[in-house]
């Protein structure tokens, strides 16, 4: 589990691979990560965008961008927390993924960059 904070959002991630969707004789690896976003803030705040990095271990890297976080842009008050799931496939069995949050304080519109920590996404097997 790794976490972060900037300008008083926390984000936390927790990784799980998912061997049941998963086939690595065709180099196929599914992973979920399971990310609390809490506002520390005195502001209320709401997550407008996503922009991950994703890296397998073979030199590939992919960049997703989007709104929201699974179909949501959730809104935020100070002291409240937002959870989701989601997942990523990778070709290698050892990968990483980063990214930032573009999100808005809400009484005066100031848009500002909250860093989601690099995070490791890494078969059981390999940690051996």
């Amino acid at each position: 589990m790794v976490s972060k904070i900037t300008e008083g959002v926390k984000v936390t991630v927790l990784t799980e691979y998912q061997p049941d969707y998963s086939n690595p004789v065709q180099e196929h690896y599914v992973f979920t990560y399971k990310i609390l976003i809490e506002n520390h803030s005195e502001h209320t705040v709401k997550l407008l965008r996503r922009h991950w990095l994703i890296y397998d271990s073979n030199g590939t890297m992919r960049e997703v961008e989007g709104e929201g976080v699974v179909g949501l842009q959730p809104l935020l008050e100070p002291g409240e927390g937002h959870e989701y799931v989601s997942g990523c496939n990778l070709r290698t069995d050892i990968g990483k993924m980063s990214g930032t949050y573009l999100m808005e304080r809400v009484v005066d519109g100031k848009q500002f960059r909250v860093i989601v920590p690099s995070f490791a996404l890494v078969v059981p097997y390999r940690l051996n």
